[in-house]
Protein backbone atom coordinates (compact mmCIF):
# COMPACT_ATOMS: atom_id res chain seq x y z
CA UNK A 1 0.00 0.00 0.00
CA UNK A 2 1.23 3.30 -0.98
CA UNK A 3 0.15 6.87 0.35
CA UNK A 4 -3.13 5.25 1.64
CA UNK A 5 -4.16 3.93 -1.72
CA UNK A 6 -4.39 0.25 -1.90
CA UNK A 7 -3.16 -2.12 -3.69
CA UNK A 8 -5.83 -2.93 -5.70
CA UNK A 9 -6.63 1.12 -6.88
CA UNK A 10 -2.77 1.00 -8.38
CA UNK A 11 -3.28 -2.56 -10.21
CA UNK A 12 -6.05 -0.54 -11.56
CA UNK A 13 -4.79 2.31 -12.52
CA UNK A 14 -1.34 0.08 -14.67
CA UNK A 15 -4.42 -1.71 -16.33
CA UNK A 16 -6.30 1.33 -17.50
CA UNK A 17 -3.22 2.69 -18.55
CA UNK A 18 -2.09 -0.65 -20.61
CA UNK A 19 -5.59 -0.56 -22.29
CA UNK A 20 -5.03 3.27 -23.32
CA UNK A 21 -1.63 2.15 -24.91
CA UNK A 22 -3.31 -0.73 -26.37
CA UNK A 23 -6.12 1.46 -27.69
CA UNK A 24 -3.78 3.91 -29.59
CA UNK A 25 -1.48 1.04 -31.17
CA UNK A 26 -4.42 0.15 -32.47
CA UNK A 27 -5.72 3.10 -33.66
CA UNK A 28 -2.39 3.63 -35.47
CA UNK A 29 -2.37 0.10 -37.05
CA UNK A 30 -2.58 -0.61 -40.73
CA UNK A 31 -6.01 -1.70 -42.01
CA UNK A 32 -4.77 -4.75 -43.11
CA UNK A 33 -2.78 -5.75 -40.29
CA UNK A 34 -5.75 -4.67 -37.62
CA UNK A 35 -7.77 -8.59 -38.00
CA UNK A 36 -4.95 -10.92 -38.34
CA UNK A 37 -5.61 -14.20 -37.22
CA UNK A 38 -3.58 -15.59 -34.11
CA UNK A 39 -1.06 -17.50 -36.44
CA UNK A 40 -0.37 -14.63 -38.79
CA UNK A 41 0.34 -12.58 -35.42
CA UNK A 42 2.56 -14.95 -34.30
CA UNK A 43 4.41 -15.76 -37.56
CA UNK A 44 5.00 -11.98 -37.81
CA UNK A 45 6.49 -12.19 -34.61
CA UNK A 46 8.41 -14.80 -35.27
CA UNK A 47 9.92 -13.55 -38.20
CA UNK A 48 11.13 -10.30 -36.49
CA UNK A 49 12.66 -11.94 -33.65
CA UNK A 50 14.36 -14.50 -35.98
CA UNK A 51 15.44 -11.62 -38.49
CA UNK A 52 17.26 -9.90 -35.97
CA UNK A 53 18.91 -12.03 -34.10
CA UNK A 54 20.56 -14.03 -37.46
CA UNK A 55 21.11 -10.21 -38.70
CA UNK A 56 23.12 -9.16 -35.13
CA UNK A 57 24.51 -12.27 -34.88
CA UNK A 58 26.28 -12.41 -38.42
CA UNK A 59 27.15 -8.46 -38.94
CA UNK A 60 29.88 -8.52 -35.75
CA UNK A 61 30.73 -8.72 -32.35
CA UNK A 62 29.61 -5.67 -31.51
CA UNK A 63 25.75 -6.56 -32.51
CA UNK A 64 25.93 -9.89 -30.97
CA UNK A 65 26.89 -8.07 -27.45
CA UNK A 66 24.40 -5.34 -28.35
CA UNK A 67 21.31 -8.37 -29.08
CA UNK A 68 22.14 -10.26 -25.47
CA UNK A 69 22.46 -7.22 -23.46
CA UNK A 70 19.45 -6.20 -24.84
CA UNK A 71 17.81 -9.85 -24.31
CA UNK A 72 19.64 -10.53 -21.00
CA UNK A 73 17.79 -7.03 -19.73
CA UNK A 74 14.20 -7.91 -20.80
CA UNK A 75 14.18 -11.43 -20.18
CA UNK A 76 15.60 -10.13 -16.32
CA UNK A 77 12.33 -7.75 -16.32
CA UNK A 78 10.31 -10.23 -17.01
CA UNK A 79 11.87 -12.84 -14.63
CA UNK A 80 11.45 -10.16 -11.95
CA UNK A 81 7.79 -9.44 -12.51
CA UNK A 82 6.65 -12.70 -12.17
CA UNK A 83 8.84 -13.62 -9.08
CA UNK A 84 7.17 -10.25 -7.45
CA UNK A 85 3.87 -11.98 -7.79
CA UNK A 86 4.73 -14.96 -5.88
CA UNK A 87 5.27 -13.07 -3.25
CA UNK A 88 8.99 -12.51 -3.76
CA UNK A 89 10.59 -8.75 -3.43
CA UNK A 90 13.65 -8.91 -5.46
CA UNK A 91 15.92 -5.99 -6.18
CA UNK A 92 14.65 -5.44 -9.72
CA UNK A 93 17.05 -2.80 -10.30
CA UNK A 94 20.60 -4.55 -9.27
CA UNK A 95 19.20 -7.46 -11.08
CA UNK A 96 18.78 -5.95 -14.36
CA UNK A 97 21.47 -3.91 -14.21
CA UNK A 98 24.15 -6.68 -13.79
CA UNK A 99 21.71 -9.19 -16.32
CA UNK A 100 23.29 -6.68 -18.94
CA UNK A 101 26.51 -6.28 -17.37
CA UNK A 102 27.31 -10.00 -17.81
CA UNK A 103 27.55 -10.14 -21.64
CA UNK A 104 29.22 -7.09 -21.76
CA UNK A 105 32.47 -7.85 -18.85
CA UNK A 106 32.79 -11.41 -20.51
CA UNK A 107 33.11 -9.27 -23.93
CA UNK A 108 36.35 -7.06 -22.17
CA UNK A 109 37.10 -9.21 -19.41
CA UNK A 110 36.39 -12.58 -20.75
CA UNK A 111 35.37 -15.33 -17.68
CA UNK A 112 37.06 -13.06 -15.00
CA UNK A 113 34.69 -10.23 -16.02
CA UNK A 114 31.39 -12.43 -14.93
CA UNK A 115 33.60 -13.46 -12.01
CA UNK A 116 33.73 -9.18 -10.95
CA UNK A 117 30.08 -8.90 -11.83
CA UNK A 118 28.80 -11.57 -9.69
CA UNK A 119 31.35 -10.28 -6.64
CA UNK A 120 29.82 -6.92 -7.28
CA UNK A 121 26.34 -8.16 -7.35
CA UNK A 122 26.60 -9.94 -4.11
CA UNK A 123 28.32 -6.68 -2.05
CA UNK A 124 25.15 -4.38 -3.50
CA UNK A 125 22.74 -6.81 -2.42
CA UNK A 126 24.20 -7.68 0.78
CA UNK A 127 24.17 -3.29 1.07
CA UNK A 128 20.34 -3.52 0.26
CA UNK A 129 19.39 -6.31 2.59
CA UNK A 130 21.21 -4.66 5.62
CA UNK A 131 19.86 -1.53 4.94
CA UNK A 132 16.05 -1.96 3.46
CA UNK A 133 14.44 -4.07 6.79
CA UNK A 134 11.42 -5.36 4.10
CA UNK A 135 14.15 -7.52 2.39
CA UNK A 136 14.64 -11.25 2.85
CA UNK A 137 17.35 -13.40 2.46
CA UNK A 138 14.88 -15.50 0.06
CA UNK A 139 14.78 -12.11 -1.63
CA UNK A 140 18.60 -11.65 -2.00
CA UNK A 141 18.65 -15.23 -3.47
CA UNK A 142 15.90 -14.27 -5.99
CA UNK A 143 17.57 -11.11 -7.36
CA UNK A 144 20.92 -12.99 -7.41
CA UNK A 145 19.56 -15.98 -9.47
CA UNK A 146 17.68 -13.55 -11.81
CA UNK A 147 20.62 -11.98 -12.77
CA UNK A 148 22.75 -14.84 -13.39
CA UNK A 149 20.32 -17.26 -14.86
CA UNK A 150 19.43 -14.22 -17.65
CA UNK A 151 22.80 -12.56 -18.18
CA UNK A 152 25.51 -14.94 -16.65
CA UNK A 153 24.33 -18.10 -18.63
CA UNK A 154 23.70 -16.35 -22.06
CA UNK A 155 27.56 -14.67 -21.87
CA UNK A 156 28.60 -17.87 -22.96
CA UNK A 157 27.71 -17.03 -26.92
CA UNK A 158 29.88 -13.89 -26.42
CA UNK A 159 32.52 -16.87 -25.45
CA UNK A 160 31.41 -18.56 -28.79
CA UNK A 161 31.17 -15.55 -30.75
CA UNK A 162 34.85 -14.28 -29.87
CA UNK A 163 36.64 -17.36 -30.46
CA UNK A 164 37.01 -17.39 -34.07
CA UNK A 165 37.50 -14.42 -36.81
CA UNK A 166 34.53 -12.68 -38.43
CA UNK A 167 32.60 -14.01 -40.06
CA UNK A 168 32.92 -17.55 -38.42
CA UNK A 169 32.34 -16.85 -35.11
CA UNK A 170 29.18 -15.33 -36.33
CA UNK A 171 28.05 -18.34 -38.39
CA UNK A 172 28.52 -20.51 -35.62
CA UNK A 173 27.20 -18.74 -33.04
CA UNK A 174 23.70 -18.53 -35.82
CA UNK A 175 24.22 -22.70 -35.83
CA UNK A 176 23.81 -22.61 -31.84
CA UNK A 177 20.30 -20.40 -32.32
CA UNK A 178 19.16 -22.75 -35.40
CA UNK A 179 20.07 -25.75 -32.79
CA UNK A 180 17.76 -24.29 -30.42
CA UNK A 181 15.06 -23.51 -33.04
CA UNK A 182 14.90 -26.85 -34.48
CA UNK A 183 14.80 -28.59 -30.86
CA UNK A 184 11.77 -26.35 -29.85
CA UNK A 185 10.19 -27.12 -33.75
CA UNK A 186 11.02 -30.60 -34.32
CA UNK A 187 9.82 -31.22 -30.81
CA UNK A 188 6.34 -29.10 -31.27
CA UNK A 189 5.51 -31.04 -34.80
CA UNK A 190 6.64 -34.42 -33.90
CA UNK A 191 4.93 -33.80 -30.25
CA UNK A 192 1.72 -32.60 -31.43
CA UNK A 193 1.09 -35.19 -34.28
CA UNK A 194 2.53 -37.84 -32.94
CA UNK A 195 2.90 -37.37 -28.79
CA UNK A 196 1.49 -40.28 -26.92
CA UNK A 197 3.48 -39.95 -23.59
CA UNK A 198 3.62 -37.40 -21.29
CA UNK A 199 7.36 -35.63 -20.44
CA UNK A 200 6.72 -33.84 -17.07
CA UNK A 201 2.95 -33.69 -16.94
CA UNK A 202 2.98 -31.57 -13.99
CA UNK A 203 5.52 -29.02 -15.22
CA UNK A 204 4.51 -28.85 -18.55
CA UNK A 205 1.89 -30.77 -19.65
CA UNK A 206 2.13 -30.76 -23.31
CA UNK A 207 5.77 -32.17 -23.87
CA UNK A 208 5.85 -35.31 -24.81
CA UNK A 209 8.40 -38.65 -25.00
CA UNK A 210 8.08 -38.47 -29.11
CA UNK A 211 8.44 -34.63 -28.92
CA UNK A 212 11.79 -34.90 -26.78
CA UNK A 213 13.35 -37.22 -29.02
CA UNK A 214 12.52 -35.47 -32.18
CA UNK A 215 14.08 -32.46 -30.84
CA UNK A 216 17.22 -33.97 -30.28
CA UNK A 217 17.58 -35.26 -33.25
CA UNK A 218 16.77 -31.80 -34.70
CA UNK A 219 19.79 -30.78 -32.85
CA UNK A 220 22.25 -33.40 -33.43
CA UNK A 221 21.46 -31.98 -37.13
CA UNK A 222 22.64 -28.88 -36.79
CA UNK A 223 25.56 -29.77 -34.70
CA UNK A 224 26.83 -31.56 -37.36
CA UNK A 225 26.30 -28.99 -40.12
CA UNK A 226 28.65 -26.80 -37.50
CA UNK A 227 31.15 -29.30 -38.32
CA UNK A 228 31.74 -27.59 -41.61
CA UNK A 229 32.60 -24.34 -40.41
CA UNK A 230 35.87 -22.83 -40.69
CA UNK A 231 38.12 -23.08 -37.17
CA UNK A 232 35.88 -25.71 -35.84
CA UNK A 233 37.50 -28.79 -35.16
CA UNK A 234 35.05 -31.09 -34.64
CA UNK A 235 34.38 -34.73 -35.49
CA UNK A 236 30.91 -35.88 -36.97
CA UNK A 237 30.10 -38.40 -33.65
CA UNK A 238 31.45 -35.72 -31.42
CA UNK A 239 28.65 -33.46 -32.78
CA UNK A 240 26.21 -35.61 -32.52
CA UNK A 241 27.20 -35.87 -28.62
CA UNK A 242 27.13 -32.41 -27.88
CA UNK A 243 23.94 -31.69 -30.20
CA UNK A 244 21.76 -34.22 -27.98
CA UNK A 245 23.66 -32.78 -24.93
CA UNK A 246 22.90 -29.05 -25.80
CA UNK A 247 19.32 -30.49 -26.32
CA UNK A 248 18.66 -32.18 -23.27
CA UNK A 249 20.03 -28.47 -21.64
CA UNK A 250 17.83 -26.60 -23.88
CA UNK A 251 14.89 -28.86 -22.82
CA UNK A 252 15.95 -28.83 -19.13
CA UNK A 253 15.63 -24.76 -19.45
CA UNK A 254 12.40 -24.80 -20.97
CA UNK A 255 11.22 -27.16 -17.93
CA UNK A 256 12.69 -24.35 -15.60
CA UNK A 257 10.78 -21.74 -17.30
CA UNK A 258 7.63 -23.46 -17.50
CA UNK A 259 8.32 -24.43 -13.46
CA UNK A 260 8.94 -20.42 -12.78
CA UNK A 261 5.51 -19.66 -14.33
CA UNK A 262 3.49 -22.49 -12.79
CA UNK A 263 4.86 -21.11 -9.40
CA UNK A 264 3.53 -17.68 -10.37
CA UNK A 265 0.32 -18.17 -11.81
CA UNK A 266 1.76 -16.91 -15.14
CA UNK A 267 0.69 -17.89 -18.57
CA UNK A 268 3.31 -16.04 -20.53
CA UNK A 269 6.29 -14.08 -18.81
CA UNK A 270 5.33 -11.18 -20.76
CA UNK A 271 3.64 -9.02 -23.68
CA UNK A 272 6.31 -7.45 -25.70
CA UNK A 273 5.99 -10.34 -28.45
CA UNK A 274 2.68 -10.77 -29.51
CA UNK A 275 1.34 -14.25 -30.17
CA UNK A 276 4.28 -15.83 -28.13
CA UNK A 277 3.92 -13.88 -25.09
CA UNK A 278 7.09 -12.28 -23.40
CA UNK A 279 11.17 -12.88 -24.25
CA UNK A 280 11.58 -14.93 -21.86
CA UNK A 281 9.28 -17.79 -23.03
CA UNK A 282 11.14 -17.71 -26.15
CA UNK A 283 14.97 -17.75 -24.88
CA UNK A 284 14.18 -20.34 -22.03
CA UNK A 285 16.12 -23.13 -23.82
CA UNK A 286 18.76 -20.73 -24.84
CA UNK A 287 19.89 -19.72 -21.35
CA UNK A 288 21.63 -23.38 -20.49
CA UNK A 289 22.43 -23.80 -24.27
CA UNK A 290 24.64 -21.02 -24.37
CA UNK A 291 26.70 -21.60 -21.74
CA UNK A 292 27.00 -25.63 -22.82
CA UNK A 293 27.76 -25.20 -26.04
CA UNK A 294 31.01 -22.68 -24.74
CA UNK A 295 31.81 -25.49 -22.27
CA UNK A 296 31.70 -28.22 -24.92
CA UNK A 297 33.19 -26.19 -27.24
CA UNK A 298 36.21 -24.79 -25.71
CA UNK A 299 36.86 -27.73 -23.34
CA UNK A 300 36.59 -30.31 -26.34
CA UNK A 301 39.63 -28.12 -28.14
CA UNK A 302 37.14 -27.61 -30.63
CA UNK A 303 37.43 -23.76 -30.88
CA UNK A 304 40.13 -21.69 -29.50
CA UNK A 305 39.43 -19.41 -26.34
CA UNK A 306 42.21 -17.41 -24.39
CA UNK A 307 40.11 -15.65 -22.44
Amino acid sequence: MVAGRPDSAREGDDRSRTGRIKDFAYEKTPEKLKNATDLQVRFRTGFVYVAVSVLCALISDWTTLALLVATAGITAGEFYYMLRSDAKLPNEMLGIIAAMLYPVSVFFLGLTGALYVSLALLLALIVWYVFWMRARVPDVGVSFFGAAYCGMLLSGLIVVRTALPQPWGGVLVLGLFLSVWANDSFAYLVGSKFGKHKLAPRTSPKKSWEGFIAGLVGSAAFWCLMTLVPGVEMSVPQAVLFGVISGLMGVLGDLAESRIKRNSGFKDSGTIMPGHGGLLDRCDSLFLVAVTSAILLVGGGCIPYAG
